[in-house]
């Protein structure tokens, strides 16, 4: 009776203490392979795109460098750029938001704000042809990386990935993108992943010298056996891929 009690006790110590981490462990397991890596953050990312009328290109970025200042004082940008290759006569830019909540209050207090809309608003919105937007997060494995000097050309590498999200192509992606920022073919600002607009879709952001430069690493880097491997692990989840060059401009956070 005594050995019957002692393992009565020992099997309710193991349902107590150790079945509650099995448990743990294995929802922890479920959730890491349904979802990927989740954001620990609220804090996102709008990619913004304009198309401005052929003839008022140059008078639209001279107003906005001259009224820019205006608008950040509401919210941070993090860079504006204008598109030299992939897009002709448009704008990007990207700015920083802590939370929908504070995007919110910032595009009520714009619409009140009688400067904005008296010295810029009024005379932009003619300019421009058409307006886009997304709402991205920085991935988990990125940190925004700051280009090592100012002036150069930005790339804007934009992948549509396969339905799934980051639990089916996170980590070949992943590789694909560290293979090319590690020996040095480029340097890596940012990488975006979509969250409003086009699901599915990762944007990556590049910095080179110049443009020659972007493409003498990127010949250099087609040459390079670990890059081939990680990009052919990466384009089975691949649908389609495309870019853009990008010229900050004088305004711009991001240089």
């Amino acid at each position: 009776m005594t050995a019957l009690r002692i393992t009565l006790r020992k099997a309710c110590s193991f349902t107590e203490n150790i079945l509650p981490k099995f448990r743990k462990n294995l929802t922890e397991t479920r959730a890491s392979i349904s979802t990927g890596p989740q954001q620990q953050h609220a804090t996102f990312y709008e990619f913004r795109t304009y198309r401005v009328e052929p003839a008022q290109n140059a008078a639209f970025l001279r107003l906005t460098n001259e009224k820019i200042h205006l608008r950040t004082a509401h919210s941070e940008l993090l860079g504006y750029w204008s598109v030299e290759y992939g897009g002709l006569n448009q704008v990007f830019h990207i700015w920083k938001y802590d939370s929908y909540a504070q995007r919110a209050a910032v595009r009520a207090a714009l619409a009140q704000d009688p400067e904005w809309i008296e010295q810029y608003i009024s005379k932009a919105m003619p300019m421009l042809a058409s307006q886009d937007n997304e709402v991205t997060y920085r991935v988990p494995w990125s940190q925004l990386d700051r280009p090592p000097k100012e002036g150069g050309v930005y790339e804007l590498a934009t992948f549509q990935m396969r339905p799934g999200g980051p639990a089916v192509w996170g980590e070949a992606f992943q590789a694909a993108v560290t293979t090319h920022a590690r020996p040095g073919y480029a340097h890596l600002v940012g990488v975006f992943h979509s969250e409003v607009g086009r699901l599915n879709r990762v944007h990556v952001l590049w910095w080179y010298e110049n443009p020659d430069q972007r493409a003498g690493s990127r010949h250099k880097a087609h040459g390079d056996a670990r890059v081939v491997a990680a990009v052919r692990g990466s384009v089975t989840y691949l649908e389609k891929q495309s870019n853009k060059l990008l010229f900050p401009t004088p305004f711009s956070p991001l240089k």
